[in-house]
């Protein structure tokens, strides 16, 4: 891009944008950005394992349940590929960092909801962050990755993963201890991480898409490999699906079996951390052996691994947690990163209908699988969510060979 067409700094931008190596990996840069990411999803981890908190403090039902989970979770993900767009288009970090200060600021706040509505708005207003400096980041992972592009973008996943893995532990241990009302003082830490990544994120770099409309844009970058990147979202979206349902159901379920709030919250913990430990490896090998064959072992596992978790009593739930999580979630960065590379003039939408459109919808679903809970009971419906996976399987089988 010539001088004449680079932005002017906005407010918090570095001065001139720094030359970016393509040709190694920029470890510290790739760190930076996966705190972002970790701070971001720290505090949106709060909402799942404290569900059950919420449903006796406000008398949610069931359907509430669903239904709050699948608006924050639909407000978290489905307008990620409009701010991807504005991401690819201006040179900017205030989508980053607008986001990460309304998800330590806002959701904290959930603790003090007196009734279902002020919960929503405010977990709502935390999910609108959390859209926002989603696709940012992710797209500025492959500019630091060197040729190891699969690995980075697997530590930078590891970042929202350990996330989910540390913020359940983190928050059901506080609440216990503290008390809901006094979730509020936790944005401290959120502040500390802020202003950290402010001095050391750098620019995002645009790909001169500001003289394409939004359709326009999705035409010229996605139109050759559409039908590969609708492949890749239909997996990713039928992936988090089973994994929202699991997600947001199995707390609520555990409780109910007997397991006090931090035990919930170590189980959830258990699960994430599993993630992260598969994605990193799924990353590592897929850079390695291809993607496909790691995508297809997964999802074909992952339906034995969640009727584990699901049935395994007493304290074995904790190995069937960490088999579930395991295997739900070692595909999450492969499909952004397939799609990155189907797509690199366009890195943060593409990154953001497979990570924000995919999840954000599989999330939606949430509502009509509480109300089929309330109705058949939550474990009749989580059977059958666990059978999912094995219908992505035949999508898989047509994925191209890449490495």
């Amino acid at each position: 891009m010539s001088d004449s067409k680079t932005p002017k700094p906005g407010p918090g931008d570095p001065a001139p944008r720094e030359n970016i190596d393509n040709t190694r990996v920029q470890y510290g840069i790739v760190l930076v950005i996966t705190l972002v990411h970790f701070t971001g999803d720290f505090y949106s981890s709060f909402f799942a394992p404290l569900l059950p908190a919420f449903v006796d403090k406000l008398g949610l039902t069931l359907t509430q349940v669903g239904l709050l989970t699948g608006l924050v979770r639909l407000l978290a993900f489905i307008i990620q590929p409009v701010v991807g767009y504005l991401s690819d288009r201006y040179e900017s970090r205030w989508f980053v960092f607008t986001g990460l200060f309304l998800a330590f600021f806002c959701i904290p706040f959930s603790g003090m909801a007196p009734n279902f509505y002020v919960l929503l708005l405010i977990l709502c207003l935390g999910s609108l962050g959390s859209s926002m400096f989603h696709p940012a980041t992710t797209g500025m992972v492959p500019l630091y990755s060197g040729n190891r592009t699969g690995f980075c973008l697997s530590i930078y996943n590891t970042g929202g993963t350990l996330a989910f893995a540390l913020g359940p532990v983190f928050i059901t241990w506080y609440v216990a201890r503290f008390g809901l009302e006094a979730m509020p003082w936790t944005g401290i830490l959120g502040l500390v991480a802020f202003l950290f990544c402010l001095r050391y994120l750098p620019r995002p770099q645009s790909e001169n898409l500001s003289h394409l409309g939004f359709f326009k844009s999705l035409k010229v970058t996605m139109g050759p490999v559409y039908k590969t990147i609708f492949l890749i979202w239909l997996v990713m979206f039928l992936r988090a699906v089973t994994g929202q349902a699991f997600m947001t159901f199995m707390p609520i379920f555990l409780k109910d079996a007997g397991h006090p709030l931090p035990s919930v919250g170590l189980i959830v913990a258990f699960f994430i951390v599993a993630g992260t430990l598969s994605g990193l490896l799924a990353g590592y090998l897929a850079d390695r052996t291809g993607f496909r064959k790691i995508f297809f072992t997964s999802h074909l596992l992952m339906t034995p691994a969640l009727i584990l978790y699901l049935y395994l009593p007493g304290p074995f739930v904790f190995i069937g947690a960490f088999a579930a999580g395991f295997f739900v979630l070692a595909s999450l960065p492969l499909g952004v990163v397939m799609a990155q590379k189907l797509v690199p003039r366009s890195r943060a939408m593409v990154s953001s209908l497979m990570m924000g459109l995919a999840y954000g919808l599989g999330g939606a679903v949430s509502p009509l699988v509480g109300g089929l809970a309330d109705v058949y009971g939550i474990e009749a419906v989580l059977l059958v969510m666990a059978f999912i996976p094995l219908t992505t399987l035949v999508f898989i089988a047509r994925f191209p060979r890449m490495v």
